[in-house]
This record gives C-alpha cells, sequence and structure tokens, in this order.
C-alpha cells in the first residue's frame, strides 16, 4: 500500500474524489454522473492538449505554441468549411492534424537542426502563427451561422452516452499510454529527458527524438484546433489565448517534470482533470473568478515543489545504490 501512494497519480486521483466531495456537501447535483460526464467532456480538450505538451517537456523542452497553433488551425480549417460547406468533415479534421503537424515540425526542425532552446523558438512561432492567424482571416470571425450543421455537430454527437469529443480524449489518452509505455520512440522520450549523453551512447539521437515530440505536439494542437472551433463554435484570432499555460500547468499539476524524464500519460490526464474539476466547482460554491487563478496557481506551486523533492529523493536514492556497489 505505501508503494502505490507513493505515486501521484494515486494522490491526485485522491484530491479530484475529495474535491467532488466537498463540493457535492453544497451542491448534491454537482456530483450527479450527468454533471461529472459534462465536467470531463468540458475538460476533453485540455487533456488532449496536455498528451502532446508531455511528449516535448519529457525531452527537456517546451511548446509555448500550441495554443496558437491551435487558433491557425481551427481559423483555417473554419474557413475552408464557410466556403465550401460540402467539403467532408472527415477530411478537416485529417487536414487539421497535418496542418497542426506541419507547424510543429517548423518548430522541431529550428530546435533540431539550428539547436535553438525550445523557449525561445516556440515563443516566436507563438507570434508568428498568432500574427499569420490575423493575415488568413483578415481579422475577420467566422461564426456559427456560417459553419455547416456536420462541421459543428461532430463534436456532440453522442456515442454510449457520452459526446464524440469525449471519445476524442479518452482514444488519445489510451494512444498515448500505450505511446510512451510499449514503443521505442516513448522509451527514447524518456531516455534523452533522464540523461541525453548516456541516450547518445545507447544509440538514440536526441535532436530527431525531439524533433518527433514537436510533430506531435503540432499533430495534437492542430486537431484541436478543429476540435475547439467545433466545440466553441466560433473561430477567432483569439481563440485560446494564453491557453499554453492551462497546457504546461496540467502537465505540472499531472507530475510531468520540467526537468524532463518523468511523468506519465495518465498522470497528466488527471492534472487536467483535477484543473477542470477547480474551474467548474468553484462557480458553484460562488468562489470569486479572482480565487479560482489563486488556487490554480497554488496547485502549480505545489506540484513543483513535490515534483522538486520527489526528484531529489530519486537522486540520493540513486547515489546511495552507487556507494553501495562501489563498496
Amino acid at each position: 500500500m505505501k508503494t502505490l501512494l507513493r505515486y501521484r497519480e494515486i494522490w491526485l486521483s485522491i484530491a479530484i474524489i475529495v474535491l467532488v466531495a466537498g463540493v457535492a456537501l453544497r451542491r448534491p447535483a454537482y456530483a450527479s454522473p450527468a454533471n461529472l460526464l459534462d465536467v470531463f467532456n468540458n475538460t476533453s480538450l485540455l487533456l488532449i492538449l496536455a498528451m502532446g505538451q508531455m511528449a516535448v517537456i519529457l525531452t527537456r523542452s517546451i511548446d509555448l505554441s500550441m495554443a496558437a497553433n491551435l487558433a491557425l488551425t481551427g481559423m483555417i480549417v473554419a474557413m475552408i468549411n464557410a466556403a465550401f460547406p460540402a467539403f467532408p468533415v472527415p477530411f478537416l479534421l485529417i487536414l487539421a492534424a497535418l496542418i497542426g503537424l506541419g507547424l510543429g515540425a517548423f518548430n522541431g526542425v529550428l530546435v533540431w537542426k539550428l539547436n535553438i532552446p525550445a523557449i525561445v523558438v516556440t515563443l516566436g512561432t507563438l507570434t508568428i502563427y498568432r500574427g499569420t492567424t490575423f493575415l488568413v482571416s483578415g481579422g475577420k470571425w467566422v461564426n456559427a451561422d456560417q459553419m455547416s450543421a456536420d462541421f459543428i455537430g461532430l463534436t456532440r454527437w453522442p456515442f454510449l452516452g457520452l459526446p464524440l469529443l469525449s471519445w476524442f480524449a479518452v482514444l488519445i489518452l489510451i494512444a498515448f499510454i500505450v505511446l510512451m509505455t510499449r514503443t521505442n520512440i516513448g522509451r527514447a522520450l524518456y531516455a534523452i529527458g533522464i540523461n541525453p549523453t548516456a541516450a547518445v551512447y545507447a544509440g538514440i539521437d536526441v535532436g530527431r527524438t525531439k524533433f518527433i515530440a514537436f510533430c506531435l505536439s503540432g499533430a495534437i494542437a492542430g486537431l484541436c484546433g478543429y476540435l475547439w472551433v467545433s466545440r466553441y463554435v466560433i473561430a477567432s484570432v483569439e481563440i485560446a489565448n494564453g491557453y499554453e499555460l492551462n497546457i504546461i500547468a496540467a502537465c505540472v499539476i499531472g507530475g510531468v517534470s520540467i526537468a524532463g524524464g518523468i511523468g506519465t500519460a495518465f498522470g497528466a490526464a488527471l492534472g487536467a482533470l483535477f484543473l477542470g474539476v477547480i474551474n467548474s466547482a468553484l462557480p458553484v460554491i460562488n468562489i470569486s473568478p479572482f480565487w479560482q487563478m489563486a488556487i490554480s496557481g497554488a496547485a502549480i506551486i505545489l506540484a513543483v515543489i513535490f515534483n522538486a523533492r520527489s526528484e531529489r529523493k530519486h537522486g540520493r536514492i540513486i547515489l546511495k545504490s552507487v556507494e553501495g556497489t562501489n563498496g
């Protein structure tokens, strides 16, 4: 039991349950299955985006351009739908992922081939992608009355009691769990985050692996570009503005170390759910939006402290093990 309780996922799951139970004491309807499924659906986009960000953070990098990628891709597919309503929605979904993949690959090439720090690259492309969104749209919005019924309805179609958007989140979470635990690329992402030098000696191409991570985050952001516009029925330059901070926060709260090499897809998903529960629960009990921001910020700081302590402890265990072997 003690071993189980060391895992961040267990503690985070308990925190989510306690938070839901605490709100339910004042508003019993909050804990109803229908409302909890609605909370999950509202958190689905953040959960999906956290998967892509996690892949990048594991490599000791960061992608600040995910929300801008989302905005640009969402604007492009919304404009295509407005101009050609008969264009099949599944193709728009694939197109969104491919556009996002291209934008993510651009980040990856700059980090890989030019060896520019990821934070610098993605801070620059954040501005570029936001500016391009304005240029493509001419500063105009694409509204609900310009979108086709199929374009809007895809994320809302019910399947086994859940909207399709929720199923996207579930399937992508499962895909990333498999990717991170059962594939060579997943193991490589962890390896270069833990020790890039050792990874090179193990035959892992560090630059190429980081490039793949940025491609993953880009494709996820592009996919969410369509999902976001379909979900909220609007495309504008300002959509998801500043949302990259929420994505990073979900990863950090879920136990993904900014120092790289530590974290799981399930943990990042729980981090997203934790933020989703906070954002939905606090207004229910009449807590000011300013307190919501403060509580979310406090959760991030506590998560960083917890991560740092865990990493130091892990380091001491490794050193102790090495000393014992030498002795």
